[in-house]
């Protein structure tokens, strides 16, 4: 039987050699590439889309469209779509590629032609609301406040750079004008219907990444314990590979980098039932579970290579 095959449009971007890394100890998958000379060429990407399986989109926003537009003129023998920018996350007709979602999602994007794969924040802030939305311990409408900070390796080339060549700064907060590009799949897919308040940073270290949702016990629905909050995120997780519901830290700190160069999802709960307060916390390699290990997770899917 012959391998399915697969084209990262590209490839040479931070997610697609991460993708295509992950990919060379995947022997059941066939990776096709254009000479570099070539990945510019419409006429020859459009061409090895008509000979692949799937297609994985890694590319800015705008360009990622006309990529979708260009397999899309294929007709019948168009390509299933792995988009990897924020182009098609709330789009109609797209997948949104977080299997853990909820139940039946897997089934959703091994079934999908389209899927958007989730941005780094997302995923995390995701896991740790969805759960609770949908069990009603966290209303929809409740002011959520999100912080986080990521390794500089999300922030793109000119950050890389900037970091790598001239040291760059120690810590900084960024989007300040609350209009970050991860803010309208949050809000969907954690099905909030008060549009959140997110505050990001990056640190001077490569990757890994942590995202934080404090809460006021007492503004919550039957003022819910931390036990009560852990437990509603183990149940939605239970037999999950790749997110694990775990204990807090016994010293109360967590740092970024423990899961670099995995596909894995910790999330704790951390609370002083005394103070009425907790903190939500998501750690996960921001270019893994956040990126290129998530879009293997999904391109799994669509190719049939896992049980849904």
């Amino acid at each position: 039987m012959a391998r399915p095959t697969v084209f990262i449009d590209g490839e040479a971007g931070t997610t697609g050699l991460g993708i295509r890394e992950r990919l060379r100890v995947l022997p059941e998958v066939e990776v096709r590439s254009l000479a570099e000379e070539k990945r510019k060429d419409a006429d020859a990407r459009r061409a090895l889309m008509a000979e692949v399986d799937l297609v994985v989109l890694c590319l800015p926003d705008a360009a990622a469209r006309e990529a979708a537009a260009l397999a899309a003129s294929l007709g019948e023998r168009a390509p299933k779509l792995l988009d990897a920018s924020t182009a098609h996350r709330v789009a109609p007709g797209w997948v949104f590629g977080f299997p853990e979602l909820a139940p039946g999602q897997r089934a959703a994007i091994a079934a999908a032609r389209l899927v958007a794969n989730p941005g780094c924040y997302a995923t995390a802030a995701i896991a740790l609301l969805r759960p609770l939305v949908d069990a009603g311990v966290l209303p929809a409408d409740y002011p959520v406040c999100i912080n986080a900070v990521s390794g500089y390796s999300g922030g793109g080339k000119a950050m890389i750079a900037a970091h790598e060549a001239a040291g760059g700064p120690a810590f900084e907060l960024y989007a300040l004008g609350f209009e970050h590009k991860h803010v309208p799949e949050i809000e969907a897919y954690a099905r909030l219907s008060r549009r959140p308040l997110f505050v990001p940073s990056v640190g001077h270290y490569r990757q890994g990444m942590l995202v934080c949702v404090p809460l006021h016990l007492e503004t919550l629905p039957g003022k819910p314990s931390g036990a009560a909050l852990h437990e509603a995120l183990a149940r939605h997780y239970a037999g999950s590979a790749f997110v694990r519901v775990v204990p807090p830290t016994e010293n109360g700190k967590l740092e970024p980098e423990a899961l670099n160069e995995t596909n894995t999802l910790e999330l704790r709960v951390f609370a002083n039932e005394a103070r009425g307060q907790a903190a939500l916390v998501a750690r996960l390699d921001n270019l893994g579970k956040g990126a290129s290990g998530a879009a293997v997770q999904n391109l799994r899917l669509m190719l049939g290579l896992d049980a849904v």
